[in-house]
């Protein structure tokens, strides 16, 4: 997996034009985190949509008045356009975090 290089983002706007990982669409990440990884700061003011896929794990995330537990594997939470949020987890975890559209100007991470 080449995944490292881009800190875990598989495809999106960032990879370079011509290749078939480049993607205007969708940006997606295999995100390996070790316990008591988390967010610095809250995700503020977000302009796409995510879809976030536990694979193994404890994996928090906190959305505006809610936080989500994700701790079976194929647990997911999905939250959109304008909503702030951070993530931490809880165990050593895998998630698999889908976004659409994949908006340039964003920093991958």
């Amino acid at each position: 997996m080449d995944a490292g290089g881009d800190r875990g983002w598989l495809l999106g706007h960032f990879k370079p034009p011509g290749d078939p990982r480049h993607s205007d669409e969708v940006e997606i990440k295999w995100g390996v985190h070790p316990p008591g990884d988390e967010r610095a700061q809250w995700v503020k003011g977000e302009e796409r949509t995510a879809l976030l896929v536990l694979i193994s794990g404890r994996f928090r995330v906190e959305l505006p008045g809610r936080s989500v537990l994700l701790s079976e594997p194929g647990d997911y939470v999905v939250w959109g356009k304008g909503v702030d949020h951070s993530w931490r987890a809880e165990e050593a975890s895998t998630v698999l975090t889908v976004r659409w559209p994949s908006v340039p100007g964003y920093r991958v991470g």
